[in-house]
Formats: structure tokens, C-alpha cells, sequence
């Protein structure tokens, strides 16, 4: 008579197949801070990151809750003061809130953006309003931006804005969906009615050319 071999599959029986297979081993939880982790923190977001004074306080004190504040020598809860903290790094020149809303408002300027989204821009960053307004584009810079976000979604000279067709309901969306695509951008409505009535490319040149003109050359990007 031939035995048969025991299922392999049965339960109770080691079939090895596990053995080989690794688990990820659980993360140990990062220890609490101090005044000096939450220094090299900051410093290290600092480095890494364009921030103004009121970001890197916030960054700080979500890590203070993510982890907690460390106990000194004594076992007490150590002190840490995150305002004075950023104070002294803004002294030392490691946060800046003026080149950070410098650099972001000739980013937003250089990809078509508008004054407003600037000024909502830096806002959210914290920026003092002396210092958003400081940096607020320019006439030439605004016309600039608004005819460039109008050439990269093909509005006015350089698209369609209104539908196909004679139909003046149908032209009527298409120009009210311009207008909204424009002003989300963050421009001004009478810079976007002059782009969208143009009737050349060349109408719009000479339009930024008289604002560059009128501004003569003063350094306003």
C-alpha cells in the first residue's frame, strides 16, 4: 500500500514560506525638544527653505507639538520661547521677510500673476503690509504680467475669447469665462477689458510699451 504524503497546506504545519519575509521595524518616536533642537530645527528649515518669520514660527511650533518640549536636568518642563527664538534668527539675518517677499513677487510676476495675487500671496506668508506694499508691482510690471498670463491661456490677440459662430449668448460666456480666468490671476479688471478688446498683438505691444515709458526705466521690475 502507498502512504500518502501529508498535506503540505494542512494547518498546524510550518511550511516555511514566512521564513524568509522581513517586517519594517516600527519607528522609534523622536525625543521631546529643547531650546537647542528647536535652534538647529529652524536652522535647518532656514537653509533648506525661501520663509519669512511668521512661517518658520508656525513650522516650530507644530514640531513643539508633534513632539513635545523636553524636561530639563531637574525634571522640570524646560521653557522654550519660539517668538524669541525666530527674533533672534531674523536679527542674525537667517530669515528675511523682505527678500522672501522680493523673490516671490517677481515669481508671480514672471509666471503672469497679478498684483492681488501677490498681495494674497505674501499675506498668507505673513508679511507685514508695509513690506507686501513695498514690493505691489508697478503699472508697466502689472500690464506686463496680465498680458502674459493672456498669452499663456490664449485670451485676447492670441486665442479665441469669445465662441465660434454668431451666437451672442454663446460669445458673451466665452468672454465673462476669460474675464474670470483673468481676474483669478489676480489682475486688475481694466488691464484685463483692454487685453480682451485688443485687436493685434501689436496693439497690446504698444500698450506695455507707454507704461514702460511713463515709469522711465526707475528700476520697477
Amino acid at each position: 500500500m502507498v502512504s500518502r504524503k501529508a498535506n503540505s497546506s494542512s494547518p498546524g504545519r510550518d511550511t516555511g514560506e514566512d521564513s524568509g519575509r522581513k517586517y519594517p521595524e516600527r519607528k522609534r518616536p523622536k525625543p521631546p525638544l529643547d531650546e537647542r533642537a528647536l535652534r538647529d530645527l529652524a536652522l535647518h528649515y532656514a537653509a533648506r527653505f525661501a520663509t519669512t518669520g511668521a512661517r518658520l514660527e508656525g513650522y516650530l511650533a507644530r514640531k513643539l507639538k508633534e513632539r513635545g518640549v523636553a524636561e530639563d536636568a531637574d525634571g522640570r518642563i524646560a521653557q522654550v520661547d519660539i517668538p524669541a527664538l525666530v527674533t533672534r534668527l531674523v536679527e542674525l539675518g537667517y530669515v528675511d521677510d523682505d527678500a522672501y517677499a522680493r523673490m516671490r513677487a517677481r515669481d508671480l510676476g514672471a509666471r503672469g500673476y497679478g498684483g492681488r495675487r501677490i498681495e494674497q500671496t505674501l499675506w498668507a506668508a505673513g508679511v507685514d503690509e508695509a513690506i507686501r506694499q513695498s514690493h505691489a508691482p508697478g503699472e508697466a510690471a502689472s500690464r506686463r504680467a496680465a498680458a502674459l498670463m493672456a498669452q499663456k491661456k490664449r485670451l485676447g490677440p492670441w486665442g479665441v475669447t469669445v465662441a465660434a459662430g454668431n451666437d451672442p449668448l454663446a460669445q458673451r460666456k466665452a468672454y465673462e469665462k476669460a474675464v474670470a480666468a483673468m481676474l483669478r490671476a489676480g489682475h486688475d479688471y481694466a488691464h484685463v477689458k483692454y487685453i480682451l478688446g485688443a485687436n493685434s498683438v501689436g496693439d497690446i505691444e504698444q500698450w506695455l510699451d507707454e507704461a514702460a515709458d511713463e515709469e522711465q526705466a526707475d528700476g520697477s521690475w
